[in-house]
């Protein structure tokens, strides 16, 4: 009977290491889980909306989200309409403090 228990026991840890990995996932410069959630929320409004816009370019745009509201840009768009359509949309979200532009201009092919 201790052996069945003591074999759940190591079945059921082993199970959990994979949630330990997950919890340490290397946002340690988060002050809070508020604001590690607030950024989160900022960054998926911001997806969401450069998605919505159904540009191709907008899609391939990467955002960031500091724990001050500050958001970074990065990656390729077709030309500079897309790029300043991606700042606008990033400036129109709650909680953006400032938009930090790093997108460069890459014509697909």
């Amino acid at each position: 009977m201790n052996t069945k228990i003591a074999a759940g026991l190591l079945v059921a840890g082993a199970l959990m290491l994979p949630l330990a990995g997950y919890a340490a996932d290397g946002d340690s410069d988060r002050s809070s889980p508020k604001a590690f959630v607030k950024d989160s929320v900022i960054t998926a409004k911001i997806k969401a909306d450069l998605a919505g816009e159904k540009m191709s370019s907008l899609v391939k745009i990467g955002v960031d989200t500091d724990n001050s509201g500050v958001v970074v840009l990065s990656g390729f768009a077709a030309d500079q309409k897309a790029i300043d359509k991606a700042v606008a949309i990033a400036r129109g979200v709650k909680g953006v403090t400032n938009v930090q532009n790093n997108i460069q201009i890459k014509a697909d092919k």
